[in-house]
């Protein structure tokens, strides 16, 4: 009668998936629901839910998702519909395309970025990091 056991429904289809630390997985996902990675991941994912990267984890590929959380460390290709949030502890390579971006400070983020719906290819800017606490320069 009292019990809180109920959890709220998932804002996409299904239960949330699961990397676990210390695991190490080759090739690409599919899915429509979230993903957590802990672990190692080499391929390509693609979800209309959310991506977290958690502090120990780490991805190689491209993935494409709908809102994404780095903790860890991400190297490929990175499509985020709507906010990608970096953590302090976040390390980012490679390129990005988002809608919306938070970094925290202390996070390294070394990509290729375009921002904001409907930009083109052509108005690709370069982040470059700077010393922890001092934003990113734009060139």
């Amino acid at each position: 009668m009292f019990s809180d056991n109920k959890k709220p429904p998932m804002e996409f289809g299904g239960q949330p998936n699961r990397i676990e630390k210390n695991t190490v997985i080759k090739g690409n996902i599919t899915s429509q629901a979230d993903f957590r990675i802990d672990g190692k991941l080499e391929g390509n994912v693609k979800t209309s839910g959310k991506v977290v990267i958690g502090k120990d984890g780490l991805i190689k590929g491209k993935v494409e998702c709908v809102n994404a959380d780095i903790e860890g460390k991400f190297d490929g290709e990175l499509f985020v519909s709507e906010l990608l949030s970096l953590k302090s502890t976040a390390t980012i390579q490679g390129t990005v395309n988002v809608a919306k971006l938070a970094v925290e400070p202390g996070a390294t983020f070394n990509a290729a970025c375009t921002m904001g719906k409907g930009v083109s290819e052509g108005a690709t800017h370069k982040l470059q990091a700077t010393k922890p606490n001092e934003p990113a320069k734009v060139s």
